[in-house]
């Protein structure tokens, strides 16, 4: 087995002295990290429970509300991996949504402290500074001499156009600090004497990668599988491969019974609970990246303020490539240096590394080919690796995410080479720091676009809505809750973090059944409720009301068993402006008059 994932330029270092100057170095980092991470996250630091990510506000509230209802089921007994407190009366699988039961658990006493807003930016905010530091750590400790070297690797990863994209409210995939700590365990298995520990300690580690973010530690996985395979057969490298093999197997084989142990329950629902799902309802034409994207600049960057930015990514969360020409030329250029002073044992970790950033390169590129916004007919690897269990959940276009890592990597051993042994010219060196801020610099990253969004009610905030919902019972705001409509979510997360009791809602935003042949879909399938209600905040257009309507409607509301209709004055919708009037006039032809309580309409639905 290789010492390392990366592409080591000479024997993997033992850890430099801890001088004074090093601890400088550490510092400054961090630092930076800390920094750059406010800097991105710094609209929503203006007032986090007013302000939210402009371009993904749904997904936010959602994770909002995965930090209230972990945090409630810890203190309340309840199971965190299954709820009925929303989407009434099924249920909603959570072992199967990106649910961060880790960070909902630990979180939990600043959740309930100060709101899950607050927490939200707090985990989003130290994801991104951890990422830096932990890839940093990694590279210092282990893999280069040069802190610099190590700093620009580690940064460079942590804030990445794919990683900042994903800063637009993803708690999942902004959690990067665990694939540098997953690296560091997998390869400890080769110790000998130590595979019983190593192995527990690395099963630990997977349940939680699995409990923060399911699909990253699948992709890390499927990296860490081929840049294995491909370094293990490498003429240079069999025969320590061979003899590390035994030690390595047995510390992977107490890491599968670890994790296994601690994620029985969790994997059950995955795959045979109630309202689970095969597949996802995203579609992968739709949701791969595009070949042109990998050389264009995201729109999050100085080189998108500049005007340079591309909107070639399926929506703004998802630029998981946008390297831009000049870092891939610089990419290549480093990849030539390496390689031609290398040695033989060391172009087989280089190899493994270009093998693995071509094959999620490809692989991103979903099941056909698309060019600067144009499908193709031309098919693609993933046309057949898609079709198969658990990769067809995933989305093809985050697998570029794992390119961000080979680069910096590449980027980090070529400071270090270049730092160990000078280029003799003046000229070459300054050509290689021009490289560098050339390639660099315009992916500098600028804070995520945030505004205001819609308050919550003081019919929620002051505890009002008791007085018209039974303990347990349901509430629905309109239109009903689902993932453009996040208020019912944002109110129960706000009820739940202020220990106000419980209120269930219909619908709302999650991953399950219901989707065209056996797979996902977001939220249920539409009742004539949702969708009355659905296409009154759209278009503004009160829709005719017939008997026949009516009958629908009173089946829906007693099949959720509503006890209360409520409508605010101001609703947010996360991809557009909701027509509220035109929703007050559907809901009163539908419900008849209804009365005014704190900052709300409000309908009784008697219970039949």
């Amino acid at each position: 087995m290789p010492t390392s994932p990366s592409v080591a330029t000479g024997p993997a270092p033992a850890s430099p002295p801890r001088t004074a100057r090093g601890r400088r170095a550490d510092l400054i980092v961090v630092l930076a990290a800390l920094v750059l991470a406010v800097w991105v996250t710094s609209g929503l630091w203006r007032d986090p429970n007013v302000r939210a990510v402009t371009v993904n506000s749904s997904d936010q509230a959602l994770f909002e509300w995965l930090l209230a209802f972990g945090g409630h089921a810890l203190t309340h007994g309840e199971n965190p991996f299954f709820t009925h407190l929303i989407n009434v009366p099924d249920g909603v699988n959570l072992a199967v949504n990106t649910s961060v039961t880790v960070y909902a658990v630990v979180f939990a006493p600043l959740t309930y402290l100060v709101g899950p807003p607050v927490t939200f930016l707090v985990i989003l905010t130290l994801n991104l500074a951890a990422t830096a530091v932990a890839w940093y750590l990694l590279l210092s400790r282990q893999y280069v001499r040069s802190r610099l070297a190590a700093g620009v690797g580690g940064l460079f990863i942590a804030y990445s156009p794919g990683m900042v994209s994903h800063a637009n409210a993803h708690l999942n995939w902004t959690a990067g600090w665990l694939v540098p700590l997953l690296i560091w365990r997998l390869f400890a298995l080769r110790r000998p004497g130590h595979w019983l520990r190593d192995g527990t300690i690395f099963g630990v580690l997977v349940a939680v990668a699995f409990s923060i973010a399911a699909e990253g530690l699948f992709f890390t996985a499927l990296a860490l599988g081929v840049f294995v395979v491909v370094w293990s057969l490498h003429p240079a490298r069999r025969a320590e491969a061979r003899a590390a093999l035994p030690t390595f197997l047995r510390g992977l084989g107490v890491a599968a019974v670890v994790a296994g142990a601690l994620l029985a329950y969790p994997l059950w629902l995955h795959f045979a609970g109630p309202q689970r799902f095969h597949g996802t309802g995203f579609d992968p034409v739709i949701h791969s990246e595009d070949i042109a994207a990998f050389v264009s600049y995201p729109r999050r960057s100085l080189a998108g303020e500049a005007g340079l930015g591309t909107s070639l990514a399926p929506n703004p969360t998802e630029e998981n490539s946008f390297f831009g020409a000049p870092l891939l030329l610089l990419t290549v250029v480093c990849f030539v240096a390496l390689w031609r002073r290398a040695d033989p044992g060391r172009r087989a970790t280089l190899w493994a590394l270009g093998v693995l950033a071509v094959v999620f390169s490809v692989l991103s590129w979903g099941p056909v080919a698309k060019v600067d916004g144009d499908r193709t007919d031309v098919p693609m690897p993933f046309d057949l690796l898609g079709q198969l269990p658990v990769v067809n959940a995933a989305l093809p276009a985050r697998l570029a995410l794992v390119v961000a890592p080979v680069i910096g990597l590449l980027l980090a051993y070529t400071i270090d080479q270049l730092r160990t042994a000078p280029p003799r010219h003046r000229f070459s060196e300054a050509a290689w720091a021009l490289g560098f801020v050339v390639a660099l610099l315009p992916l500098v990253p600028t804070p995520l676009l945030t505004s205001e969004r819609e308050p919550i009610p003081r019919f929620i905030t002051a505890g009002t809505w008791k007085e018209y919902v039974s303990p347990g019972g349901v509430l629905t705001p309109v239109p009903v809750a689902v993932d453009v409509y996040p208020d019912g979510q944002r109110w129960q997360a706000y009820a739940l973090a202020h220990r106000q009791g419980e209120f269930r809602i219909p619908a709302g935003f999650f991953l399950g059944p219901g989707g065209p042949d056996g797979r996902g879909r977001i939220g249920p399938v539409p009742r004539p409720f949702n969708a009355l209600m659905d296409q009154a905040a759209r278009t503004g257009m009160v829709p005719i009301v017939t008997d026949g309507t009516l009958r629908e409607v009173r089946a829906d509301l007693a099949y959720w068993r509503v006890e209360a209709v409520v409508l605010p004055d101001r609703v947010h919708g996360a991809k557009f402006d909701v027509d509220e009037d035109a929703v007050l006039r559907t809901a009163t032809a539908l419900l008849g008059r209804p009365e005014r309580v704190d900052d709300v309409w409000l309908w009784r639905i008697p219970r039949s």
